[in-house]
């Protein structure tokens, strides 16, 4: 539903997508079919007002309720709501539904550039998995151990778990220009025989290019499944990554109600911050901390990663602290992410996961904007790859 979508993107919908999908967008039928017959004047015109008035009315119109009767159909299974940057009258529609609909609900914003592949995807798989199908039973290997892999853009994350489902063994290590050759990293770190894994499985970016793990599960559903496994009551999960922050709301059983994530900037990641901590000389350890202890309250106004650091440049030629700066910084990337929250209908107790929930200032300054704790596990980068490791151990025997 929503704004006209372009070609490619429709195409990669239905390719990834396993069930009909039908385009109810603005223009999917603005066409006319010739008629059947030869007709006169009065039939022709019969005919063609037939056509005009069963195509779907624009939100331009004052009536849309020929719109609002799509998503109410009894075989729909979920709606992907696809919105064009800058077009008001389709952000307004899709909150309306937002609203009155329970079923897997994807909101895609396009400028008709070629978007973000990797991103893409993992939206699309993210909303598919939210529809609860039921996948293939894995044939396992002989083995006791089971393993998630969270194959990121910055850092690769594995988490071993026994048949009990204990957390045995990890490994987190940066993940360098190649996935397979991060994640082979990561396994000469851990302590387990490679022969006594019986399954694994991938997460992340990189989850496709992991030759030897035995499926691919989005890392939404993987942070879903981990954050329930470290706190059973945990309801929205805040995941701040390398190149993309989160924000997922579970219901009670903490499967994955409705997600949000941001679109390809960079603006209020872990790069963002990466890039700040060297124009401020200091490292990521000191970038969490830091600026807890500020004195001026300091904004920063450009949420553009680019411009964000002028604007920190100039800070420093005015001799502001840097304790202040970083503060401001911790701001800006609090508000960015709690855009992504609001969006998510967020609600009941918060968990922050990913290296961003590392950093103790915007921890805290999404807390103050929260108005309540977040819960941050003592390990937040391998909340994923035990998600991955949960799936895997579904598998056993």
């Amino acid at each position: 539903m929503g704004a006209r979508v372009s070609e490619g993107l429709l195409s990669r919908l239905k390719e990834q997508i396993p069930f009909a999908v039908e385009d109810f967008t603005c223009n999917s039928n603005r066409r006319l079919d010739k008629p059947e017959k030869q007709q006169d004047f009065e039939e022709l015109m019969l005919w063609y007002a037939d056509q005009l008035l069963s195509q779907i009315p624009c939100m331009r119109m004052a009536d849309v309720s020929q719109r609002r009767r799509l998503f109410v159909h009894p075989g729909l299974k979920g709606i992907v709501y696809h919105t064009v940057k800058f077009c008001d009258y389709y952000g307004f529609e899709y909150e309306e539904v937002r609203k009155q609909t329970d079923l897997p609900l994807l909101k895609i914003e396009t400028d008709f550039t070629r978007q973000s592949l990797g991103q893409l995807s993992t939206r699309i798989g993210g909303f598919i998995e939210s529809m609860g199908m039921e996948k293939d039973q894995l044939e396992r290997r002989e083995g006791s151990y089971f393993v998630g892999i969270d194959s990121g853009s910055t850092t690769t994350n594995v988490a071993v778990l026994n048949r009990e489902g204990t957390l045995v063994d990890s490994a987190i290590v940066r993940t360098g220009a190649k996935a397979q050759r991060g994640t082979e990293k990561a396994f000469e770190m851990l302590k387990i025989p490679k022969e006594e894994i019986a399954l694994i499985v991938a997460t992340g970016y990189g989850r496709n290019n992991i030759s030897f793990a035995d499926e691919a599960v989005t890392e939404i559903t993987c942070h879903a499944r981990g954050a329930s496994y470290l706190a059973e009551d945990v309801r929205t999960i805040i995941d701040i990554g390398g190149q993309d922050s989160k924000a997922i709301a579970l219901d009670e059983q903490g499967r994955v109600k409705n997600f949000a994530m941001n679109d390809k900037c960079a603006a209020g990641t872990g790069r963002f911050l990466e890039n700040m901590a060297k124009v401020l000389e200091i490292d990521l350890d000191q970038m969490s901390t830091v600026g807890l202890d500020y004195q001026e309250d300091l904004t920063i106004y450009s949420m553009c990663t680019v411009f964000a650091e002028s604007e920190v440049v100039s800070l420093i030629a005015d001799n502001k602290s840097v304790p202040d700066i970083v503060h401001g910084l911790s701001k800006s990337v609090a508000s960015k992410t709690m855009t992504l929250v609001n969006r998510v209908g967020a609600a009941g107790r918060f968990m922050m996961t990913g290296g961003g929930a590392r950093n103790k200032g915007v921890v805290r300054c999404i807390e103050e904007l929260l108005g309540e704790e977040i819960v941050v596990p003592e390990t937040p980068d391998l909340c994923g790859a035990i998600g991955a490791a949960l799936f895997a151990l579904d598998h056993k025997a």
